[in-house]
């Protein structure tokens, strides 16, 4: 959402930032990388908690920030529940909303949980919906969504991912400043992935590690003890592992770059892989961006020990004449924040 609201200052249209702080030190680092300052702060951070007491919260914090607004949109991005929460607490104040990465779906409402049906829900309450490919807007026409309601844009990320590589790389973990060699760098955080799955995953790494011995990686461990435990006790001791905490955006999208391979569960990075030039292996069974597979950028392993290691030992091996290079980036140009914002205004 940063570059919207910096192409909201741009056009000179007053942008109210309201954030919920669920996880409060990964927010804080973002908006210290944009220059961010946050009009309303709802501070609805507990230890251990769930979707629906954030939802809660946010739906009972954001209502009053409304009523005091008025404003003309509320702009909700992705398909977080606090996404969700607020449109519906917009809907509810007759506000209209417009959904930012509108239209993503797997089309199985468990995976990803609770995403695909946060995104759904906020489908049918949304007043414009912002499509980053193609395909998203297909998906939106046939739940019958208006076509008058959907805009094609590219997706956001590419435009922040433009800013971001432009900095020069700096990495605050000294660690990552002296690397050497080849890099698979890894991320996981899905629910569906909590317990035997993310250990499958855990051991996969040291598998795959095994046979490319100039191969060292790099995971970023999510703040959910889900996460940070088995991945600790799996890998803690591995020399050629690297466990940090949650990389400010500036760094991992450096590191991204500069990695020979990215292995995670994120649907953000399918996006952010094609654009900054590097492929990703998808530890999910099914994916809303089936742009990033289709045009070469992605593949689907799942959480299969057996899986990870039979693609990673094959994109990270020689390159084989039968192995065609990717296609470009299916997610946009960088310039999706001046599509949305000038949108909106002409609509008001």
């Amino acid at each position: 959402m940063a570059p919207v609201i910096q192409a909201c200052a741009t056009a000179k249209v007053e942008c109210v930032v309201c954030v919920t702080a669920q996880h409060r030190e990964m927010l804080d680092q973002m908006l210290d990388v944009f220059g961010i300052r946050p009009d309303h702060d709802l501070n609805v951070m507990q230890e251990n908690q769930s979707p629906l007491a954030v939802a809660a919260r946010v739906m009972e914090s954001l209502a009053p920030v409304i009523s005091a607004s008025k404003p003309d949109w509320l702009l909700v991005q992705g398909d977080t529940t606090s996404a969700f929460a607020a449109a519906f607490v917009a809907y509810h104040q007759r506000v209209r909303v417009g959904h930012v990465e509108a239209g993503l779906r797997t089309r199985n409402k468990w995976q990803p949980f609770p995403e695909e049906m946060n995104r759904r829900l906020i489908s049918a309450l949304a007043d414009m919906n912002f499509a980053p490919t193609e395909s998203a807007a297909k998906s939106l026409l046939a739940e019958g969504v208006d076509s008058q309601k959907i805009l094609v844009t590219g997706n956001t990320v590419v435009d922040a991912l433009h800013a971001i590589l432009q900095r020069e790389p700096w990495y605050s973990d000294a660690r990552l400043r002296s690397l050497s060699g080849r890099i698979l760098l890894v991320t996981a955080h899905r629910r569906e992935n909590f317990g035997s799955p993310l250990e499958q995953i855990c051991l996969a790494i040291r598998d795959v590690l095994q046979g490319f011995p100039d191969v060292t990686a790099v995971f970023a461990v999510h703040p959910n003890p889900s996460v940070g435990k088995p991945v600790r006790g799996l890998l803690d001791k591995e020399s050629r592992v690297l466990l940090t905490a949650p990389l400010a955006y500036p760094e991992f999208i450096h590191l991204m770059k500069r990695a020979a391979l990215i292995l995670s569960d994120s649907g953000g990075v399918q996006e952010e892989a094609p654009s900054v030039g590097t492929k990703v292996l998808v530890m999910r069974d099914v994916t809303e961006r089936p742009e990033a597979v289709e045009s070469g950028w992605a593949r689907l392993v799942g959480a299969s020990r057996k899986e990870i290691v039979r693609c990673a030992s094959e994109w990270l091996g020689p390159q084989r004449p039968d192995m065609p290079p990717p296609g470009p980036n299916p997610f946009g140009d960088g310039k999706a924040s001046e599509r949305i914002v000038r949108t909106l205004l002409s609509q008001i």
